[in-house]
Protein backbone atom coordinates (compact mmCIF):
# COMPACT_ATOMS: atom_id res chain seq x y z
CA UNK A 1 0.00 0.00 0.00
CA UNK A 2 1.48 3.01 -1.16
CA UNK A 3 1.12 6.58 1.54
CA UNK A 4 -1.56 8.02 -0.61
CA UNK A 5 -3.80 4.82 -0.08
CA UNK A 6 -2.96 4.87 4.05
CA UNK A 7 -3.88 8.38 4.02
CA UNK A 8 -6.75 8.16 1.82
CA UNK A 9 -8.10 4.88 4.01
CA UNK A 10 -9.04 6.86 7.34
CA UNK A 11 -10.69 9.60 5.49
CA UNK A 12 -13.14 7.00 3.77
CA UNK A 13 -13.19 5.67 7.13
CA UNK A 14 -14.87 9.51 8.26
CA UNK A 15 -17.22 9.84 5.78
CA UNK A 16 -19.24 6.92 6.13
CA UNK A 17 -20.43 7.68 9.23
CA UNK A 18 -21.12 11.19 8.41
CA UNK A 19 -23.03 10.01 5.07
CA UNK A 20 -24.89 7.87 7.52
CA UNK A 21 -26.77 10.64 9.64
CA UNK A 22 -26.62 12.62 6.08
CA UNK A 23 -29.32 10.20 5.06
CA UNK A 24 -30.88 9.14 8.68
CA UNK A 25 -31.99 12.94 8.84
CA UNK A 26 -32.96 12.63 5.18
CA UNK A 27 -35.24 9.51 5.85
CA UNK A 28 -36.46 11.41 9.03
CA UNK A 29 -37.34 14.48 7.72
CA UNK A 30 -39.45 12.43 4.76
CA UNK A 31 -40.91 10.19 7.31
CA UNK A 32 -41.76 13.26 10.12
CA UNK A 33 -43.63 15.15 6.85
CA UNK A 34 -45.84 12.22 6.11
CA UNK A 35 -46.70 11.25 9.46
CA UNK A 36 -46.96 14.96 10.83
CA UNK A 37 -47.13 16.45 8.21
CA UNK A 38 -49.65 19.19 10.31
CA UNK A 39 -46.13 20.49 11.49
CA UNK A 40 -44.53 21.53 8.32
CA UNK A 41 -46.90 24.79 7.53
CA UNK A 42 -50.44 23.35 7.12
CA UNK A 43 -49.64 20.12 4.31
CA UNK A 44 -52.46 18.43 6.24
CA UNK A 45 -54.52 21.04 4.69
CA UNK A 46 -53.88 19.85 1.15
CA UNK A 47 -54.04 16.35 -0.92
CA UNK A 48 -52.88 13.87 0.27
CA UNK A 49 -51.89 14.84 3.36
CA UNK A 50 -55.69 15.50 4.02
CA UNK A 51 -56.54 12.26 3.41
CA UNK A 52 -53.26 10.16 5.11
CA UNK A 53 -53.89 12.43 8.57
CA UNK A 54 -57.64 10.88 9.52
CA UNK A 55 -55.28 7.43 10.33
CA UNK A 56 -52.63 8.86 11.78
CA UNK A 57 -52.73 7.10 15.17
CA UNK A 58 -52.33 4.04 13.02
CA UNK A 59 -49.74 4.87 10.62
CA UNK A 60 -47.65 6.08 14.44
CA UNK A 61 -48.30 2.69 15.56
CA UNK A 62 -46.54 1.46 12.42
CA UNK A 63 -43.68 3.32 12.81
CA UNK A 64 -43.09 2.91 16.50
CA UNK A 65 -43.19 -0.92 16.01
CA UNK A 66 -40.37 0.03 12.92
CA UNK A 67 -38.65 2.48 15.25
CA UNK A 68 -38.24 -0.61 17.63
CA UNK A 69 -37.84 -3.00 15.49
CA UNK A 70 -34.61 -0.65 14.21
CA UNK A 71 -33.74 0.31 18.04
CA UNK A 72 -33.77 -3.81 18.10
CA UNK A 73 -31.44 -4.43 15.46
CA UNK A 74 -29.03 -1.47 16.94
CA UNK A 75 -27.64 -4.53 19.27
CA UNK A 76 -26.08 -6.45 16.44
CA UNK A 77 -25.72 -3.64 13.68
CA UNK A 78 -24.57 -0.61 15.45
CA UNK A 79 -24.14 0.90 12.42
CA UNK A 80 -28.11 1.71 11.91
CA UNK A 81 -28.62 3.43 15.23
CA UNK A 82 -29.16 7.14 13.53
CA UNK A 83 -32.15 5.47 11.81
CA UNK A 84 -33.71 4.17 14.82
CA UNK A 85 -33.41 7.42 16.68
CA UNK A 86 -34.94 9.31 13.87
CA UNK A 87 -37.91 6.61 13.62
CA UNK A 88 -38.02 6.70 17.25
CA UNK A 89 -38.48 10.43 17.67
CA UNK A 90 -41.22 10.30 15.28
CA UNK A 91 -42.95 8.43 17.09
CA UNK A 92 -42.60 10.44 20.16
CA UNK A 93 -43.44 13.90 19.01
CA UNK A 94 -46.34 12.26 17.21
CA UNK A 95 -47.56 10.25 20.52
CA UNK A 96 -47.39 13.46 22.11
CA UNK A 97 -49.91 15.39 19.76
CA UNK A 98 -52.64 11.90 19.65
CA UNK A 99 -52.37 10.45 23.45
CA UNK A 100 -53.87 13.27 25.35
CA UNK A 101 -57.24 12.02 23.47
CA UNK A 102 -57.31 9.40 25.11
CA UNK A 103 -57.01 10.26 28.52
CA UNK A 104 -60.27 12.03 29.84
CA UNK A 105 -60.18 15.74 31.35
CA UNK A 106 -61.36 15.93 35.32
CA UNK A 107 -65.05 15.52 35.25
CA UNK A 108 -67.17 18.97 35.27
CA UNK A 109 -69.26 20.12 38.16
CA UNK A 110 -72.47 22.20 38.32
CA UNK A 111 -74.18 24.01 35.78
CA UNK A 112 -77.36 22.74 34.05
CA UNK A 113 -77.11 19.53 31.51
CA UNK A 114 -77.69 19.12 27.97
CA UNK A 115 -77.60 16.04 25.68
CA UNK A 116 -75.97 16.46 22.18
CA UNK A 117 -76.96 13.58 19.75
CA UNK A 118 -75.02 14.01 16.33
CA UNK A 119 -75.43 11.08 13.60
CA UNK A 120 -74.53 11.36 9.74
CA UNK A 121 -77.51 9.06 7.95
CA UNK A 122 -75.37 8.54 4.90
CA UNK A 123 -77.68 10.37 2.33
CA UNK A 124 -80.90 9.62 4.43
CA UNK A 125 -80.44 5.64 4.36
CA UNK A 126 -80.07 5.17 8.16
CA UNK A 127 -82.81 3.28 10.05
CA UNK A 128 -85.54 5.86 10.41
CA UNK A 129 -86.78 3.70 12.95
CA UNK A 130 -83.70 2.60 14.89
CA UNK A 131 -82.63 6.42 14.93
CA UNK A 132 -86.31 7.18 16.87
CA UNK A 133 -85.47 4.54 19.45
CA UNK A 134 -82.24 5.81 20.36
CA UNK A 135 -83.90 9.21 20.72
CA UNK A 136 -86.63 7.66 22.57
CA UNK A 137 -84.13 5.93 24.96
CA UNK A 138 -81.67 8.56 25.11
CA UNK A 139 -83.62 11.47 25.29
CA UNK A 140 -81.28 13.83 23.60
CA UNK A 141 -81.85 17.93 24.43
CA UNK A 142 -80.92 18.58 21.10
CA UNK A 143 -80.02 16.42 17.58
CA UNK A 144 -77.93 17.48 14.66
CA UNK A 145 -78.37 14.88 11.40
CA UNK A 146 -76.14 15.97 8.87
CA UNK A 147 -77.41 14.48 5.30
CA UNK A 148 -80.80 14.63 6.38
CA UNK A 149 -82.90 16.78 4.26
CA UNK A 150 -86.60 17.19 4.00
CA UNK A 151 -87.47 13.60 3.21
CA UNK A 152 -85.31 12.21 5.98
CA UNK A 153 -87.30 14.95 8.11
CA UNK A 154 -90.50 13.78 7.14
CA UNK A 155 -89.69 10.13 7.88
CA UNK A 156 -88.48 10.89 11.29
CA UNK A 157 -90.80 13.54 12.19
CA UNK A 158 -94.46 11.50 12.82
CA UNK A 159 -91.55 9.21 15.44
CA UNK A 160 -90.64 11.51 17.45
CA UNK A 161 -92.75 14.60 17.34
CA UNK A 162 -94.91 12.92 19.95
CA UNK A 163 -91.92 12.28 22.42
CA UNK A 164 -92.00 16.42 22.05
CA UNK A 165 -89.18 17.14 19.57
CA UNK A 166 -89.75 20.03 16.73
CA UNK A 167 -88.27 18.99 13.68
CA UNK A 168 -86.92 21.26 10.93
CA UNK A 169 -84.65 20.35 7.88
CA UNK A 170 -81.93 23.01 5.81
CA UNK A 171 -83.30 21.89 2.49
CA UNK A 172 -86.61 21.85 1.01
CA UNK A 173 -88.48 18.29 -0.38
CA UNK A 174 -87.14 18.68 -4.11
CA UNK A 175 -83.00 18.50 -2.29
CA UNK A 176 -81.76 14.74 -1.86
CA UNK A 177 -81.24 14.29 1.58
CA UNK A 178 -77.55 14.57 0.95
CA UNK A 179 -77.46 17.98 0.62
CA UNK A 180 -79.44 19.24 3.76
CA UNK A 181 -79.00 18.94 7.51
CA UNK A 182 -81.76 18.11 9.96
CA UNK A 183 -82.35 19.20 13.46
CA UNK A 184 -84.15 18.16 16.46
CA UNK A 185 -84.85 19.84 19.39
CA UNK A 186 -86.60 18.92 22.78
CA UNK A 187 -89.46 20.85 23.84
CA UNK A 188 -88.45 21.45 26.95
CA UNK A 189 -85.86 23.61 25.92
CA UNK A 190 -89.20 25.84 25.13
CA UNK A 191 -89.62 28.68 21.95
CA UNK A 192 -86.89 28.22 20.54
CA UNK A 193 -86.35 29.48 16.96
CA UNK A 194 -84.21 27.75 14.15
CA UNK A 195 -82.60 29.35 11.26
CA UNK A 196 -80.46 28.37 7.94
CA UNK A 197 -76.97 29.54 7.51
CA UNK A 198 -76.07 29.13 3.59
CA UNK A 199 -72.69 30.28 3.55
CA UNK A 200 -70.95 26.73 3.59
CA UNK A 201 -70.05 25.04 0.48
CA UNK A 202 -72.51 22.83 -0.42
CA UNK A 203 -74.81 21.52 2.92
CA UNK A 204 -76.66 24.57 4.44
CA UNK A 205 -76.36 23.98 8.68
CA UNK A 206 -78.64 25.00 10.92
CA UNK A 207 -78.81 27.22 13.68
CA UNK A 208 -81.06 26.97 17.04
CA UNK A 209 -81.20 30.53 19.62
CA UNK A 210 -83.69 31.51 22.03
CA UNK A 211 -86.35 29.41 24.32
CA UNK A 212 -84.51 27.93 27.71
CA UNK A 213 -81.16 28.43 25.22
CA UNK A 214 -80.94 31.59 26.58
CA UNK A 215 -77.84 33.34 24.58
CA UNK A 216 -76.14 29.82 23.85
CA UNK A 217 -76.25 28.70 20.36
CA UNK A 218 -76.90 25.53 18.98
CA UNK A 219 -75.16 24.58 15.17
CA UNK A 220 -76.65 21.32 13.23
CA UNK A 221 -72.94 21.26 10.50
CA UNK A 222 -71.81 19.50 7.92
CA UNK A 223 -68.63 19.82 6.35
CA UNK A 224 -67.22 19.18 2.30
CA UNK A 225 -65.08 15.66 2.57
CA UNK A 226 -61.34 16.81 1.82
CA UNK A 227 -61.06 14.57 -1.30
CA UNK A 228 -58.42 15.14 -3.99
CA UNK A 229 -60.21 17.55 -5.61
CA UNK A 230 -62.49 19.03 -2.72
CA UNK A 231 -59.63 20.28 0.16
CA UNK A 232 -60.50 23.75 -0.77
CA UNK A 233 -64.04 23.77 -0.24
CA UNK A 234 -63.45 21.54 2.97
CA UNK A 235 -60.73 23.97 4.27
CA UNK A 236 -63.79 27.09 3.53
CA UNK A 237 -66.59 25.10 5.43
CA UNK A 238 -64.32 24.85 8.18
CA UNK A 239 -63.34 27.84 8.24
CA UNK A 240 -66.69 28.68 9.26
CA UNK A 241 -65.83 27.33 12.61
CA UNK A 242 -64.43 30.71 14.48
CA UNK A 243 -67.96 32.85 13.96
CA UNK A 244 -69.03 30.32 16.72
CA UNK A 245 -66.23 29.28 18.39
CA UNK A 246 -64.52 32.17 19.02
CA UNK A 247 -67.71 34.53 18.66
CA UNK A 248 -69.56 36.72 21.33
CA UNK A 249 -72.10 33.99 22.60
CA UNK A 250 -71.59 30.61 24.28
CA UNK A 251 -72.42 27.57 21.06
CA UNK A 252 -72.56 24.12 20.70
CA UNK A 253 -71.58 22.86 17.48
CA UNK A 254 -72.46 19.38 16.17
CA UNK A 255 -72.20 17.39 13.20
CA UNK A 256 -69.82 15.74 10.86
CA UNK A 257 -66.78 17.52 10.46
CA UNK A 258 -65.36 15.67 8.13
CA UNK A 259 -61.66 16.01 9.80
CA UNK A 260 -60.34 14.43 13.09
CA UNK A 261 -58.25 16.47 15.81
CA UNK A 262 -55.49 15.39 13.88
CA UNK A 263 -55.80 18.05 10.97
CA UNK A 264 -54.73 21.38 11.87
CA UNK A 265 -57.46 22.99 9.94
CA UNK A 266 -59.51 21.60 12.42
CA UNK A 267 -57.89 22.58 15.61
CA UNK A 268 -57.28 26.23 14.21
CA UNK A 269 -60.77 26.76 12.94
CA UNK A 270 -62.13 25.28 16.29
CA UNK A 271 -59.59 27.33 18.90
CA UNK A 272 -62.22 28.64 21.96
CA UNK A 273 -63.84 25.15 21.89
CA UNK A 274 -63.48 22.16 23.36
CA UNK A 275 -64.19 18.58 22.34
CA UNK A 276 -66.50 16.37 24.06
CA UNK A 277 -64.62 12.64 23.64
CA UNK A 278 -61.60 14.20 23.73
CA UNK A 279 -62.62 15.81 27.26
CA UNK A 280 -63.82 12.34 28.25
CA UNK A 281 -60.89 10.56 27.13
CA UNK A 282 -62.74 8.84 23.84
CA UNK A 283 -60.95 10.78 21.16
CA UNK A 284 -59.23 8.19 19.18
CA UNK A 285 -62.88 6.36 19.06
CA UNK A 286 -64.18 5.62 15.64
CA UNK A 287 -67.33 7.34 14.19
CA UNK A 288 -67.15 6.43 10.34
CA UNK A 289 -65.82 3.30 8.37
CA UNK A 290 -66.83 2.18 4.96
CA UNK A 291 -67.84 -1.33 6.33
CA UNK A 292 -69.41 -2.09 9.80
CA UNK A 293 -65.76 -3.74 10.82
CA UNK A 294 -63.37 -0.79 10.18
CA UNK A 295 -66.41 1.27 11.68
CA UNK A 296 -65.32 -0.42 15.38
CA UNK A 297 -61.43 -0.89 14.30
CA UNK A 298 -59.56 1.68 12.50
CA UNK A 299 -62.22 3.99 11.08
CA UNK A 300 -61.68 8.02 12.23
CA UNK A 301 -63.24 9.70 14.42
CA UNK A 302 -64.65 12.70 11.89
CA UNK A 303 -68.03 13.67 13.93
CA UNK A 304 -67.93 16.01 16.25
CA UNK A 305 -69.78 18.13 19.68
CA UNK A 306 -67.77 20.82 19.86
CA UNK A 307 -68.45 23.62 22.84
CA UNK A 308 -66.87 26.99 24.19
CA UNK A 309 -64.43 26.97 26.83
CA UNK A 310 -66.32 27.03 29.93
CA UNK A 311 -69.25 24.25 28.38
CA UNK A 312 -67.65 20.72 29.37
CA UNK A 313 -68.49 17.24 28.49
CA UNK A 314 -69.03 14.78 31.67
CA UNK A 315 -69.84 12.11 29.30
CA UNK A 316 -69.63 10.97 25.82
CA UNK A 317 -70.63 7.80 23.79
CA UNK A 318 -70.58 6.17 20.33
CA UNK A 319 -73.56 4.38 19.52
CA UNK A 320 -74.78 2.18 16.53
CA UNK A 321 -78.00 2.62 13.91
CA UNK A 322 -78.44 0.52 11.28
CA UNK A 323 -77.82 1.96 7.19
CA UNK A 324 -75.11 4.61 7.69
CA UNK A 325 -71.34 4.28 7.20
CA UNK A 326 -71.31 6.82 10.34
CA UNK A 327 -71.66 5.86 14.35
CA UNK A 328 -74.15 8.27 16.29
CA UNK A 329 -71.99 10.16 19.00
CA UNK A 330 -73.86 11.20 22.50
CA UNK A 331 -72.32 14.40 24.19
CA UNK A 332 -73.65 15.15 28.12
CA UNK A 333 -72.44 18.60 28.27
CA UNK A 334 -72.58 20.76 31.10
CA UNK A 335 -73.91 24.43 30.62
CA UNK A 336 -72.41 27.30 33.63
Amino acid sequence: MTLDEETAAPRRARRRPARRLVVAAVLTLVLAIGVLPDLFGGLDGHSPFAQLQAFRQWTLLAVAVLGLLLAAATLRWRRIWPFAAGVLAVAVVGAVLVVPRAVPDPAPTGGRTLTVLSFNTYEGHADVQALAAVIRTEKPDLVALPEAGDRFRSKLAPLIEPLGYRVRASTGPRQRDVNGVTVAVAGRLGDVQMSVGDDTTSFPYLVVTGGALGSLRFVGFHSVAPTLKATPYWRHDLGLLPQWCAGPTPAIVAGDFNATLDHSVLRDASVGCGDAAAQRGQGLQPTWGPTDLLRHTIGPQIDHVLSTNGIEASAFHVLDVPGSDHRPILATLQVP
